[in-house]
């Protein structure tokens, strides 16, 4: 049946719908609370050829955007002939799924009328693979956990009852893992029945027009907004602490009329602890950046997508090759958008934020070695500090950018580990100053809740190198980590044990700030302060217009 326009775009809202219940069927299942209170998921369909036509709104790009690449390497190895209804597969190879093993990605064939029409995929976090466990310590990725290579997970509607038993045997949290397996089948045969109901309606036979029309347009608009951008070689450098010693990152950004080409040439080498990153995660963030400026309208699928190309020497610390460790990929891979936007903001100086926290402040816990199994346990909560100002408001504070990754709720991780959390709250004067001020990081405070001590992986970035300002916006406040209020900071990386009856201060960085601080409002200073979000020592010594306006800070 030949559809007109219209119908193609009913269609592809109705797709958009399909991939967000799609979505929501692996958060209201999922076992683990970095899946159902965080969203650190993916979920998308794919036409009959391996390409992302839609994925969930919900979700994180390290997972959507890798997945849009799995889906073609993990159909090619599957090879399509070899398929049947009821098949689902499944991978946590870093190099194919989302960069470390902790996420599984999982890909289901739709049949319709005994013909392969489509598939649906979706990826989330499994909170524990074995090994030394989410952090940084690992030698090589078999420190890290355990490697499920391509395979076949349900068999014609058959759960693989000796991989789930494999999975389980190699985790500290087994019954998590399995019902996490379970969410994510639920996903992908959610978005499947939803799929195939969507043909029943409209009376469609197979989705290769509707494929075609989604992912034309959608490359047509992406052409069309990099044609706006000038044409030329942008060069950017970013410092960072690393593990060992101090990691530059470099990129080259080769604007043509209708492509973009990205390239890392210059970075560091690989790290021999576990903060590598398999290029296709790199890619997937600092595409994820670039569309937030070039074209953002426009829906993500592999038409968007297509315009867009990332490159980098084998072995440097962005594109880490097998077997080297990567359990913390996204300590570095999250602060590409922040390099890459130091490329972009020399060609669109107007539209490109501050830098911001960027990276995940992850706090990977689990019990210690020895625990009795009646308290053992391992959880990964995670925070987030502030986003860059941008260039006509102020940066977003404590918000997941570019992760998306929502922060940890307090009620829920009291029930799910033994540990109270005292406080969380805004980091006063943590924004960098500007025109537009930087968002803040926040404070949080944490203790075991019962005599047993805790083992925390710390690795994390923005340390020492805060998040830089933009066009004279002053540097956010750098992350600070303490065992008690006295103690001093603790480094960004590495295994610490936080002893029964003792208090982790972590406090998250703020983002840099846009323009002059001398050309903010000071009715903007004024609401900042009474806020509490900048204390009046930090307005009167930042901000001279606000003491030329008749305010003054308190005795």
């Amino acid at each position: 049946m030949k559809l007109d326009i219209a119908s193609h775009q009913v269609l592809w809202n109705r797709l958009l719908a399909v991939v967000e219940e799609q979505g929501q069927a692996l958060i209201r299942a999922a076992f683990s609370p970095i899946v159902r209170e965080c969203g650190d998921i993916s979920a998308g369909v794919f036409d009959q050829q391996g390409r992302m036509l839609a994925q969930a709104v919900t979700g994180t790009p390290g997972h959507i955007n890798t997945m849009a690449e799995a889906v073609l390497t993990l159909r090619d190895y599957i090879q399509p002939q070899n398929m049947k209804p009821g098949d689902i597969y499944t991978t946590n190879d870093p190099w194919i799924a989302s960069g470390h093993l902790n996420d599984f990605l999982l890909l289901m064939p739709v049949f319709y009328r005994q013909r392969l029409v489509a598939f649906t995929a979706c990826t989330s976090h499994l909170v524990d693979l074995g090994g030394l466990g989410m952090g940084p310590e690992g030698s090589d990725i078999y420190d890290e956990g355990l490697l499920i290579p391509p395979c076949t997970l349900v068999q014609e509607g058959q759960i693989n009852a000796l991989l789930l038993d494999i999975i389980k045997a190699n985790s500290r949290e087994p019954v998590a893992n399995e019902g996490d397996i379970y969410a994510l089948s639920a996903c992908c045969e959610t978005g499947a029945r939803r799929l195939t109901g969507m043909m029943d309606e409209f009376a469609l036979t197979e989705l290769d027009s509707l494929a075609d029309y989604i992912i034309n347009t959608s490359r047509n608009g992406c052409e069309q907004a990099i044609a706006q951008v000038p044409n030329g070689c942008y060069k950017s450098k970013l410092s960072i602490e690393g593990y060992e010693s101090d990691i530059d990152l470099h990129a080259t950004l080769t604007v043509n009329d209708r492509d973009i080409h990205l390239d890392f040439t210059g970075t560091a080498p690989c790290s021999a602890k576990g903060i590598n990153v398999p290029l296709n995660y790199a890619a997937a963030y600092s595409v994820f950046a670039m569309r937030c400026i070039i074209g953002a309208h426009i829906p993500n699928n592999a038409g968007s997508l297509g315009p867009f190309r990332v490159s980098a020497p084998a072995g440097c610390i962005l594109n880490a090759q097998a077997p080297a460790p990567v359990a913390m990929r996204h300590t570095i891979g999250q602060l590409t958008p922040d390099l890459v936007y130091g490329c972009l903001h020399q060609a669109l100086p107007e539209k490109v934020p501050a830098e911001g926290a960027s990276c995940m402040y992850d706090l990977p816990l689990r019990s210690t070695p020895g625990a009795d199994i009646s308290s053992a346990f391992a959880l990964e909560l995670v925070f987030n500090g502030g986003t860059g100002a941008r260039p006509v408001k102020d940066g977003l504070s404590a918000t997941a950018f570019p992760s998306g990754v929502w922060g940890s709720q307090v009620e829920t991780t009291e029930s799910a580990a033994p540990v109270l959390i005292h406080r969380r709250e805004l980091r006063i004067d943590s924004g960098g100053s500007g025109e537009f001020r930087g968002g803040l990081g926040q404070r949080i405070e944490i203790e075991p809740s019962d005599d047993n001590d805790i083992l925390l992986f710390l690795s994390v970035e923005r340390i020492r190198y805060g998040a830089a300002g933009r066009n004279g916006g002053g540097e956010g406040a750098v992350g600070r980590i303490r065992l008690g209020e006295k103690a001093a900071s603790l480094p960004g990386k590495g295994v610490v044990t936080i002893p029964a009856n003792t208090t982790l201060i972590f406090e998250t960085p703020g983002g840099g700030g846009f323009g002059s601080a001398h050309r903010r409002k000071v009715s903007a200073i004024d609401a900042d302060v009474s806020e509490g979000l900048i204390s009046e020592s930090a307005a009167r010594d930042t901000y001279p217009q606000w003491l030329a306006a008749g305010r003054r800070a308190k005795k």
